[in-house]
């Protein structure tokens, strides 16, 4: 069975691998070669983001009993084959075994650039503590020089007589330190506590702990092993078919570990492995980061971003014209480019003026939102306490998966709110945006302090990555996907983590008879014209219909043309302007043209705009206007497009954000 113990590096802290027989092997007994590199490609993955990984290795013993049971075939005469034949030594097996897998693992670790070593270590050693002293000196000097530990238990000479026997006995000693293990899973988890790992992941080859063998369609697989709950009521099957563990020496293993304080992960071999562990480990680190830390890292990524702006300009022109030739959609293009349009800034710009405004905004994390004193009274003549005092308070959510469109800019506004706020984060980006995506996520965690880690922000590069991650209940806290409404669904209906969905980006603008005209259309124009591809652009415009012989429809659908916006009607609005009809008045066009629509009065165009659909941002004009635009999170003091608010104005628009600066001044105590 294949095992992984990974320890994430914090100053001199450690990281740590374990693989076993069932995953290096097929059920033939021939080498796995198809896993075994993509797990050495997902450690060099870990190397790479600055852990310091150990892998705890077996598939010996089977290797060299391939091996030797060849080369005993060549060697046999046609009278000895007719004969039964014994298998080979077992320590001759593992002898020759060892031989080939660190062959094996040198030959692809140099492929991919990295330099690997062995220990060979048996159960006896961990008796002596000098032993002991000089493994952890060795393995501390080999991962300061970024060379990846691989340690295997030396069965060509170990004495052990009873491998299988006396688990719990050698469970009473390992929690005694006396360091005597019977696997390598036991020996994974030995290493963890010798070197204060950061976590432990046990890899199998089914999908983690279930209560009862895999194959019974009755067994439910366990997200989070309780002891007083489950010991005594799972049923283990049979052990490793190629090793000598099995689930039941990972459970001890596990519950050893964690017991002494190491996170411990059950989990299948999977592509996705090097995500598991950043995701937990990254959430650590948020964890002992001050608002002040997170605050500085935010002002530091908005400087690296504008330092970096021409090489970004680069790889995103790239995205842009692969696009263009793929014959990709104006409306995705347009939010596919960082480039400015019209007189808006350049996106970096701006996108490094709103991590500034987010990094000066109270710390979000850590507030009393409630204090209730809690009253503990008995029917005695005494009472019990004068009383408890319940206080809620905000606080992080934990993991997240946010899975989003071919929009760079999420990117970084994604990655910064979940800085500011604690949060881990993985992210799925649009494959359309992958160089874009790739050279932000860099500038993002190059700025990111070596104390706290690279690791900070994940990037998922393969789409095929994702139905491994959302099977991650256990792991990931919650799913937000950004994107259609299809993205939406498939997504709730893949994972049993919480998703919190969105509406469309429908806007409707809403022009009442009691309007100033003048006023209406800049800002209709502003709301569809600045930005059509934003999800906060106006899609659907309502006019009062006494405006249809007052001459204002005519007025604004004019004003609306002038600016090359394509109008499309409904039932009444197409007869009135001769426009054509929508397939859907559900439709969000994400380029220059709209829907109008004729309505009674506002109440029908409340109406109007609940019937056709989830909304995201609604805006009735009468006398106090603003243009859709600024309904954004740098301005709402959100930090993203999250969440209800009301915004009042009196005839703002965006206009390109020429000159503009938003802050903030609480109003509640004024």
């Amino acid at each position: 069975m294949e095992r992984l113990v990974v320890r994430e590096k914090i100053e001199e802290e450690v990281s740590q691998e374990a693989v076993g027989t069932a995953v290096v092997t097929r059920g033939d007994g021939r080498l796995a070669l198809g896993r075994l590199g993509a797990l050495c490609e997902q450690i060099k993955e870990l190397n790479y983001q600055h852990y310091e990984v150990i892998v705890v290795t077996s598939g010996a013993v089977g290797l060299g009993r391939q091996r030797l049971k060849y080369r005993q075939l060549v060697n046999s005469s046609f009278a000895d084959l007719q004969k039964p034949q014994d298998g080979p030594d077992g320590k001759a097996c593992a002898a020759v075994g060892q031989n080939c897998i660190m062959a094996l693992y040198d030959t692809l670790f140099s492929q991919l650039d990295v330099t690997s070593a062995q220990l060979l270590v048996t159960d006896s050693d961990f008796r002596d503590k000098e032993f002991r002293k000089q493994l952890k000196h060795t393995i501390e000097s080999l991962m300061s020089l970024r060379v990846v530990p691989i340690i295997n238990e030396n069965d060509a000479v170990s004495t052990r007589r009873a491998p299988y026997e006396a688990c719990h006995f050698v469970l009473v000693l390992l929690l005694d330190s006396s360091g005597i293990f019977w696997d390598n899973d036991s020996l994974a988890a030995l290493l963890a506590l010798e070197l204060n790992a950061d976590l432990l992941v046990l890899l199998s080859d089914v999908e983690g702990l279930y209560s009862g063998p895999p194959s019974d369609p009755e067994s439910k697989l366990i997200r989070t092993y309780i002891e007083r709950v489950h010991l005594g009521g799972i049923t283990f099957g049979d052990k490793s078919r190629l090793g000598r563990g099995g689930m039941t020496a990972k459970v001890k293993a596990a519950v050893m570990a964690a017991k002494a304080g190491v996170p411990v992960i059950i989990t299948r071999y999977s592509s996705v492995l090097y995500r598991i562990c950043a995701s937990i480990l990254e959430k650590l680190t948020l964890d002992a980061l001050s608002s002040e830390d997170r605050k500085k890292i935010l002002l530091d990524i908005a400087n690296a971003l504008e330092a970096n702006e021409k090489v970004i300009k680069v790889e995103n022109e790239a995205d842009v014209a692969a696009a263009e030739q793929a014959g990709m959609e104006k409306s995705l293009i347009a939010r596919l480019a960082l480039k400015p349009g019209k007189a808006r800034q350049c996106r970096i710009t701006s996108l490094s003026k709103s991590l500034r405004v987010l990094a000066s905004m109270e710390d979000p994390v850590g507030h009393v939102l409630k204090t209730t004193e809690v009253l503990l009274n008995t029917v005695l003549w005494f009472q019990l306490a004068d009383g408890l005092v319940l206080e809620k308070t905000s606080s992080p959510l934990g993991v997240l998966l946010i899975v989003f469109e071919a929009r760079p800019d999420a990117l970084v506004q994604i990655a910064s709110l979940a800085i500011r706020s604690g949060n881990g984060l993985l992210l799925k980006g649009g494959k359309e945006a992958r160089r874009s995506n790739a050279i932000l996520h860099k500038v993002i965690t190059d700025a990111i302090p070596d104390h706290v880690g690279r690791r900070l922000i994940g990037l998922v590069t393969s789409r095929d990555e994702i139905p491994d991650l959302l099977k991650l209940d256990d792991v990931i806290d919650l799913v937000i996907p950004r994107g259609s409404n299809k993205l939406v669904s498939t997504i709730k209906a893949s994972t049993k983590i919480p998703v919190l969905g969105h509406a469309d980006g429908v806007c409707h603008v809403y022009v009442d008879k009691s309007a100033n005209m003048q006023t209406a259309k800049r800002i209709v124009v502003d709301a569809k014209v600045d930005y059509p591809a934003a999800c906060n652009a106006m899609e659907t415009l309502l006019v009062h219909k006494d405006l249809v012989s007052s001459g204002g429809l005519n007025e604004l659908a004019l004003e609306l043309r002038n600016e090359g916006v394509v109008l499309h009607g409904g039932p009444r609005a197409s007869e009135e302007l001769s426009i054509p009809e929508p397939a859907s008045l559900h439709h969000e066009y994400s380029s220059l043209a709209c829907t109008v629509e004729i309505v009674d009065d506002v109440h029908a165009a409340i109406d109007y705009m609940d019937t056709e659909g989830k909304i995201l941002i609604d805006f009735v004009y009468t006398m106090l206007l603003f243009s859709t635009m600024p309904a954004q999170g740098s301005v709402m003091e959100l930090g993203l497009d999250l969440g209800q608010r009301l915004l009042r104005g009196s005839g703002q628009i965006v206009d390109g954000d020429k000159g503009v600066t938003y802050t903030h001044k609480d109003l509640t105590t004024v």
